[in-house]
């Protein structure tokens, strides 16, 4: 018994010598293009080391703040087109390398339209010819949109579909809420009260109907842009006017059907479009406690004001939840420049609306061609993709800063991760997150707007990160406790 001991002593003191230290999983991308998303392991230590910098930020989990359901891009008409157009091999290869947890960044969250957008391939609802009874779900779905979110499916169960209708059926339309005329035009014009209940009925069909093709819809906004009178396909849609619907119609219908898709209220800019009397959309909507009981949260764009206002509406409502639906690049801010885009749109969009309560973010079309399309008249016509595929081979990719910045998130922070609190170093020029992730393992993102290296030293309590990184770069660390 006692040589038994001793043997066994020893294989174990062998097998404890090969046991290779614990590593961080790290993806940088410098905003010169020399490091895309490059995967890096960096050792943990045990112990912080006598030349460790000051430069320390220690982890705080009892601080915990929102947990996160995701982060993706849309999945435009536009979008699919293009994805349809590659071969089979490469749009299989392109959708791993986004959307898969194991081998590549996990987008975890999509936004498709209910009907069309600005960037479908023709103006079309679910539901032309008047009567609720012809709703049926149309070519762009069928040929287009469903393929591809089947084939995300496939490659990642749990990514999360958010829907958003462009515009109601014109037949439901009128010209104002006092004349109530016809208005038979794609463009503007406000919902018919008179159809609140019908058009309830065309967002439960079009769930139900996404759901016999085995794809389940986890949450809707009642009208995307509702201040926004000009996009090519638009409805206009008070806070009075989605108070009244939600809470007399759809949320109502939703209960009947059985259905837990969440809605999320507003979709639109921080600053409410300069529209006096909209300002705090969602905050109005809720003052109804009835309307209130059927929204989950609210949704926000950042086309316009600063997005301190979801500080200020998480605030005043921390009951309810925010997200972050929309962002775009185009011509209009050197959309394709990524030594400008990288940092500002990190800072702004990716970790600005995170560090402000968002539960998720998600940006405009993740690819377009190269000549910005395929679009609509009257849309955006300037507009970038996350990606852009040469219209010439639809092969050729080009990543830009909204690639860059959902894949930063995703790649380390996990659905129903939690925000955690941090201490130590700041620095102007530096931001950065920290998460739980439900995996047992920590998620750090830091973004270094400077122009200087900025080293610098995690510690969770038990474990010790220490990495330089390079000015105008991004970090995403992921590492077991």
């Amino acid at each position: 018994m006692h040589h038994t001991n001793i043997i066994l002593l020893l294989a174990f003191g062998l097998m404890s010598w090969f046991i290779p230290h614990q590593k961080a999983e790290i993806y940088i991308t410098k905003a010169d293009r020399s490091k895309n998303l490059s995967k890096e392991y960096v050792l943990l230590a045990d112990q912080p080391k006598a030349d460790m910098p000051c430069n320390l930020i220690t982890l705080d989990p009892s601080v915990r703040y929102q947990s996160m359901d995701g982060f993706g891009a849309a999945i435009t008409g536009s979008t699919c087109y293009n994805l349809m157009k590659m071969t089979p091999e490469d749009r299989a290869k392109f959708l791993k390398e986004t959307f898969s947890d194991e081998e590549g960044l996990g987008y975890s969250y999509v936004r498709i339209s209910i009907g069309c957008s600005d960037f479908s391939l023709s103006e079309y609802s679910c539901c032309d010819i008047p009567g609720i009874g012809n709703f049926s779900l149309q070519n762009e779905e069928k040929a287009y949109v469903i393929p591809i979110l089947k084939e995300i499916l496939a490659i990642n169960p749990s990514v999360k579909i958010l829907g958003s209708p462009w515009t109601c059926p014109r037949w439901m339309k009128v010209n104002n809420l006092t004349d109530l005329q016809p208005y038979n035009s794609w463009t503007s014009g406000q919902l018919n009260p008179a159809y609140y209940q019908d058009y309830a009925t065309y967002f439960v069909r079009w769930i139900q109907a996404f759901a016999t093709h085995g794809i389940s819809i986890y949450a809707i906004t009642p009208q995307n842009e509702p201040l926004n009178r000009g996009n090519s396909a638009s409805l206009y849609m008070t806070w009075e006017e989605e108070q009244a619907f939600v809470r007399d119609a759809l949320g109502p219908k939703f209960q009947l059907a059985g259905l837990s898709t969440k809605i999320y209220a507003f979709d639109h800019n921080y600053n409410y479009d300069n529209v006096i009397n909209q300002t705090d959309y969602p905050l109005k909507i809720y003052n109804d406690e009835t309307a209130a009981a059927f929204f989950t949260g609210a949704a926000y764009h950042n086309y316009g004001g600063d997005r301190e206002e979801l500080n200020d509406v998480y605030n005043k409502r921390s009951d309810k939840e925010l997200i972050f639906t929309e962002t775009s690049i185009g011509m209009w801010n050197d959309g394709r420049n990524l030594s400008i885009r990288l940092m500002e749109d990190m800072e702004d969009v990716a970790l600005g609306t995170v560090n402000n309560w968002c539960k998720a973010v998600i940006v405009w079309n993740l690819m377009l061609d190269t000549e910005r399309g395929p679009n609509r008249e009257g849309g955006c016509t300037t507009c970038y993709g996350a990606v852009d595929i040469d219209k010439g081979d639809y092969k050729t990719i080009t990543r830009n800063s909204h690639y860059y910045i959902i894949g930063h998130l995703s790649s380390v922070i996990k659905p129903r991760a939690v925000r955690i609190g941090t201490n130590g170093y700041k620095a102007v020029g530096v931001t950065y997150s920290a998460f739980e992730n439900v995996d047992g393992s920590y998620a750090f993102v830091l973004s270094n707007k400077t122009m200087l290296p900025q080293k610098v030293t995690l510690s969770d309590g038990t474990h010790y990160l220490t990495y330089e990184v390079p000015d105008n770069a991004v970090i995403s660390c992921r590492w077991k406790k």
